[in-house]
């Protein structure tokens, strides 16, 4: 063989082995894989270190699922992965001509939902997958057995926020927001549900993601007078401390607090996994995310003043001394009244230790509950069993005067009139009075 052949060759082998280094540092790298199991269904994510091609689907006999993802590289070790999963049973992988195969074996015939998502904060590229039992049917929602009177319970909804994916802001001792949001949540519900008339709906019962709209969507399903969302957040400076309470805001908010608040928030189904609405229907986007009324944020405002009233004399420090508003997309409903509870700043150290006691967390749903008892008595829903003690409105009937109704009522003549903008004491049989608190 012949020096120039030599040399030809040991160039080629030099050529092809540096071709081999440079695809596999094109290659992605498959970083982790993380499940996260919700009442009704398993998020499957893996994380990326740059955009992978995939393909992905279903083999039945046995039901298994497979994702195959192009120029790839597998980085961690499947027999090391804790699947918290009610369908998927195991992990198999295989890696074949710079690809890689990942089989999951589940255990029940599921259907599912993929989408990619790009980096946001401290996450890097996603690859999300949504299985769902595909035998499960919409359960229905089961409600408490009412009283013989017929009268229903006031339904208060209470959201923790954050939860799976997204853990919200990080104390400096490494709490989670979600966490404290959720041990809170609980907390009021138990209260709530000891209440003569009235019951709770927890919107996520343990550690998974909530999309921000299917907040709302639960909410609605479950038809609830109320909708309180439980936060700890944290701000760039950690002096920053004081528990707030929130409205929406058609505006927007007003103050660097609440523009920070409301950034923050709103960039939750960013970190725990969401398509962009941008995909959808743009007036249904719309609809999802631009929805407020007269009527929702009025009564928002006087619940979460009762509310604000409550913790002010309970906790050490209140951020403001009144209630303030921000964008928050899930206070956003036209039909329910709602307001976004901030218990503390999880990014100041002593409000972290405060938010890591019990005494401290029951003292916040203690003051929230009592905020809300002390709304319903003033502002009864009709047809329930406050409204039945506490009724705020009364239709006139024959014989009826203005000062036996005030009487009846305990209430003052002149608020009587005032409430109703009556000048005199003329009424009219039918005519429906409101009855002040």
């Amino acid at each position: 063989m012949g020096y120039k052949t030599v040399k030809l060759f040991l160039f080629t082998l030099i050529g092809l082995t540096l071709l081999s280094w440079v695809g596999q540092a094109n290659a992605a790298k498959i970083k982790s894989m993380r499940f996260w199991q919700s009442p009704d269904s398993t998020r499957v994510v893996l994380d990326l270190s740059e955009p992978a091609k995939h393909s992905i689907f279903t083999l039945s006999d046995p039901h298994r699922m497979v994702i195959d993802l192009a120029k790839s590289n597998l980085n961690f070790d499947p027999a090391d992965l804790e699947i918290k999963s009610d369908i998927v049973k195991r992990v198999r992988t295989s890696e074949k001509d710079d690809s890689v195969r990942v089989v999951l074996d589940l255990k029940k015939k599921a259907k599912f939902n993929s989408f990619t998502l790009t980096p946001f904060q401290n996450y890097g590229h996603r690859l999300v997958v949504d299985l769902t039992n595909e035998s499960k049917q919409d359960e229905p929602v089961k409600h408490k057995t009412q009283p013989s009177s017929g009268k229903r319970d006031i339904v208060v909804a209470i959201d923790a926020g954050h939860g799976g994916e997204d853990p919200g802001a990080i104390g400096r001792k490494g709490t989670r927001e979600k966490d404290i949001a959720l041990k809170v949540a609980k907390q009021l519900a138990g209260m709530v549900d000891k209440e003569p008339g009235m019951k709770s709906v927890l919107i996520r019962k343990g550690d998974y993601f909530v999309s921000l709209v299917k907040r709302t969507q639960i909410a609605r399903q479950h038809q609830a007078d109320i909708f309180i969302s439980f936060h700890a957040d944290g701000f760039h400076d950690h002096r920053a401390k004081g528990a707030s309470v929130w409205v929406v805001s058609p505006k927007g908010a007003q103050s660097e607090m609440g523009r920070w608040l409301e950034q923050r928030e709103n960039e939750s189904d960013l970190l725990g996994g969401v398509e962009s609405l941008s995909n959808k229907d743009p007036l249904l986007a719309q609809v999802l995310l631009d929805l407020s009324t007269t009527y929702s944020v009025s009564a928002s405002l006087d619940a979460a003043s009762e509310v604000h009233r409550y913790l002010s004399r309970s906790v050490p420090k209140m951020h403001k001394k009144r209630v303030e508003r921000a964008g928050f997309v899930v206070l956003k409903m036209p039909d329910i009244p709602a307001m976004l509870v901030e218990m503390a700043f999880i990014s100041n150290p002593s409000e972290e230790s405060l938010l890591n006691t019990y005494k401290h967390r029951r003292t916040l749903a203690t003051s929230v509950f009592q905020g809300l008892k002390s709304y319903f008595k003033q502002n009864p829903p009709d047809g329930t069993r406050y409204a039945a003690v506490n009724p705020s409105h009364y239709v006139i009937r024959g014989g009826d005067t203005l000062s036996e109704i005030a009487s009846r009522f305990n209430v003052s003549l002149s608020k009587l009139r005032k409430t109703n903008n009556i000048n005199g004491d003329k009424i009219r049989v039918g005519q429906r009075l409101q009855i002040p608190r």
